[in-house]
This record gives structure tokens, C-alpha cells and sequence, in this order.
């Protein structure tokens, strides 16, 4: 019986699957076609160092980028960044029409790996495989982008369509936390556009990303009486690591079983201490006889929701007021990075996507769970348009001297995002 089933699944994508015109048929041959060259400019880019810090480098990928989107039609600038962020800036890249969805294509130039790590050049380990710095984040995914633009380009079908790329120099680090005036340009020209597409790592062909959580900053700071060891949990109070331990214990209890809600109290000191923002790093000065009079917490709360956020933090601030004997506990939080919620909207461009999917034989799409994806520059522009994000170039050990991307692959996510982009704008 089960075999029955199975049958009629299949037969169920077939009939649902959008066969290939003609065009576009000629389009996913340009794409095999142009593969060579797709390979051999990804290699050129990921020997770049781009590391968000160095300016230089973003700003020479950058240079890269822009002149193969001139070729393409596209009109291109630079977008600078004030000096006090110490960013090099972003690509922006358009064209103008009024043929079908505006959209706003997501990629970013710069990778994690500084300057001052040593360069790990681009490397073929396999037929099927390479590695390099960003290969997959984001260099492969701007190269998939690019790519699929250059297919329709050459087929002439990227004439009267409306389309914002957007290729941002600090995604791996923005300029401040949540860096407003970094995302003010990213967010105002995302909001004339319908449908926002990011390039980030991809999951394969059975994958996407429909929503993403957010992240929040939060700093505990706690007071204490400080005095002899000995008068610990009577005159001195109970001191300020107790205190600090007791909220953050209470934390766990209270909110650390709820789907797609995390608390990571990533730096804990206590004792007499100095703590420097900019170098991120604490001195602490203790002995076991002495009551510690400060501690500090810093962490990080990822949610899926905003109204999963604000709960979160008013809970947080419940348990912080309940002080020990003789202690006192403040919190304060900085939004860094909004979610991009599940919406109705995003489930339809999920579905329309599985269509492309099923046309071209990859198989059904599924949302992936958005507990396990990391933040991105997507989530700055969920709150006003539809998306999807995950388009990118499929492969592993992103941020580490592993990352690798799965060449095989490449030609079936570049011509699966050629054909999205083409449906959506006609």
C-alpha cells in the first residue's frame, strides 16, 4: 500500500511542476555552459582576503563584483559608510523596468577570516568538492547570484525587469551593535522592492530558509556588600557572585524549554573587576576570604518572534529584581538583529520555489527549522517584504579553515535561482 502512495506522491509533482518554455530551456544550457567561467571568477574572489576588517580587500572584491554587474546592464555604486564604523561599505547594483515582482537580491562581500589569519588559497580537494575562505559564505552565494543574472542576461531576459542587488561589506561584523546607519541605505531600498531573496550558505536542493531568529544583547550587573568571607550570608549579604549565579540559574528554569528561544551567558566574572567593551576582555581581582562585591554577565537571546523577544526580556527582568540579601541586580539589553518571522507570505514563495524545484527535477522543498540557521542581513528587511533565504552555494564548514562548497551542485542551485528570478519577473 505504501508503494501506492508513493506513486500518487509522484505523480502529484509532475502534474504540479511548471514544465520549461522554451527560454527556458535555452537558459539553463547557457548556465552549464558559462560554468567554466562561473568556477574559475570564484576562485579569483575567494583569494581576495575580505575579511570584514580589511577594507581594502572588501573594497577589491567589491571592484570584481561590480564590473561583471556592468556587463550585465546593471547600474552600480558604491555606497560609503562613515569613517567611525571602520567598514568599508557596500555594492549596490540595479536595473530598472516595471516587468513583473521588484526584487531585492542579498549577498555580502566579506568573510570572517581577517587579515591576520594566515590565507588558505582556493583548493580543488575533489572532483566534487573545494575549499577556501567564504567559498560558501558568501562568495559562492554572490557567484550563484551573479551567475544566474548572467545566464538571463545572455538570453536577453533580464530587459524591463526591476531588480536591487545588494552585496553589503559587514555582515560578518557590523559597525556597532545592530549598526542602524550601516543598514539605513540596505533597508530603504529594500523597501521598494516586493520580494527580498538572500544568497547565504545553501542546504542543498531539499532545503530553504523561510525564517531566521533574531538576536539581543543583554548585560546583567550586580552590587554587593564586600567584606571577610566569614560573614558571608549574615552581615555581608550574600555577595555578588550568589546573586549573579541565582538569576542566571533562574534564567534556565524559566525559559530555557521554550521552542526557538535561547539564553547563552557567554562571559561570567565576579570579584573586583574592570571589564573593557572594546577588547572584550575582563580583569578580575579575588581571593576565596573575600565576599566578591560585582559580577557580570553578558549573553546573547535568540527568538523567532518580536513578541517572543519582548516576553523573554520581561521575564529576564522579573527574575533580575528578586534580589538576594543585600545585593543589587540591573539588566540592560541591545536588539541587534531582528527576526525574519514565519509568515503566510514567505510560505507562498516557498511553495512557487518548489515548483521551480519540481520543474527541474530536484524534488520537494522544505522548510528548514529555524533554530539551527545563524542571523543574516535578511532579517533587517523581514519586517517589510516577503523572502526566502538559503539560495546560496551549497557546502560545509562555513567559518572554518574547512569551508568547503559541493562544486557538483553548483550548476543545479545557479540554474534553479536563474529560473526563480525569471518566473518572478515575468
Amino acid at each position: 500500500m505504501k508503494f501506492i502512495f508513493l506513486w500518487l506522491a509522484l505523480i502529484n509533482y509532475e502534474l504540479t511542476a511548471q514544465p520549461l518554455s522554451k527560454p527556458e530551456q535555452d537558459v539553463m544550457a547557457t548556465v552549464k555552459k558559462q560554468l567554466p567561467q562561473t568556477q574559475a571568477f570564484l576562485e579569483e574572489v575567494v583569494n581576495i582576503n575580505s575579511g570584514t576588517l580589511n577594507l581594502d580587500g572588501v573594497r577589491q572584491v567589491g571592484k570584481l563584483m561590480a564590473a561583471e554587474f556592468d556587463k550585465l546592464g546593471f547600474k552600480t555604486e558604491w555606497v560609503s559608510l562613515p569613517d567611525s564604523l571602520n567598514r568599508a561599505g557596500h555594492l549596490v547594483a540595479t536595473r530598472q523596468g516595471t516587468q513583473g515582482k521588484k526584487l531585492f537580491l542579498i549577498g555580502h562581500l566579506d568573510t570572517v577570516f581577517e587579515k591576520s589569519l594566515p590565507m588558505d588559497p582556493f583548493k580543488r580537494t575533489t572532483d566534487s568538492m573545494a575549499m577556501g575562505q567564504g567559498v560558501i559564505d558568501d562568495k559562492g552565494g554572490d557567484v550563484v547570484m551573479l551567475a544566474a543574472l548572467k545566464a538571463l542576461h545572455t538570453q536577453k531576459l533580464l530587459d524591463n525587469t526591476s531588480i536591487t542587488v545588494y552585496l553589503t561589506g559587514d555582515e560578518e561584523t557590523g559597525g556597532t551593535p545592530g549598526n542602524p546607519e550601516g543598514r539605513r541605505d540596505f533597508i530603504e531600498r529594500a523597501k521598494r522592492c516586493d520580494i527580498a531573496l538572500g544568497f547565504e550558505t545553501g542546504l542543498g536542493k531539499s532545503l530553504i530558509v523561510t525564517a531566521k531568529r533574531g538576536a539581543t544583547f543583554w548585560t546583567l550587573d550586580v552590587k554587593a556588600r564586600s567584606g571577610h568571607s566569614s560573614k558571608i550570608f549574615a552581615e555581608m549579604g550574600y555577595g555578588a557572585v550568589y546573586e549573579a549565579v541565582r538569576i542566571v540559574n533562574e534564567f534556565r528554569r524559566a525559559l530555557g524549554q521554550e521552542k526557538n528561544l535561547t539564553l547563552n551567558p557567554g562571559l561570567f566574572v565576579g570579584g573586583a573587576l574592570q571589564y573593557d567593551d572594546k577588547s572584550a576582555e575582563a580583569r578580575v581581582v579575588g581571593k576565596g576570604n573575600i565576599v566578591a562585591g560585582s559580577a557580570l554577565v553578558q549573553g546573547n537571546l535568540r527568538f523567532l518572534t518580536n513578541v517572543q523577544k519582548e516576553s523573554a526580556k520581561a521575564r529576564m527582568r522579573e527574575i533580575v529584581e528578586k534580589s538576594l540579601p543585600l545585593t543589587k541586580a540591573s539588566i540592560s539589553f541591545t536588539d541587534l538583529m531582528p527576526a525574519m518571522e514565519p509568515t503566510a507570505a514567505n510560505e507562498d514563495l516557498r511553495k512557487q520555489l518548489e515548483n521551480v524545484n519540481l520543474t527541474l527535477g530536484l524534488g520537494p522543498l522544505v522548510a528548514v527549522d529555524p533554530s539551527i540557521r545563524g542571523a543574516s542581513d535578511i532579517s533587517y528587511v523581514a519586517p517589510y517584504l516577503s523572502g526566502l533565504d538559503g539560495l546560496g552555494a551549497p557546502g560545509k564548514g562555513e567559518h572554518s579553515i574547512e569551508e568547503t562548497v559541493y562544486t557538483k551542485e553548483l550548476p543545479q542551485v545557479i540554474q534553479r535561482a536563474a529560473l526563480f528570478i525569471y518566473r518572478l519577473t515575468r
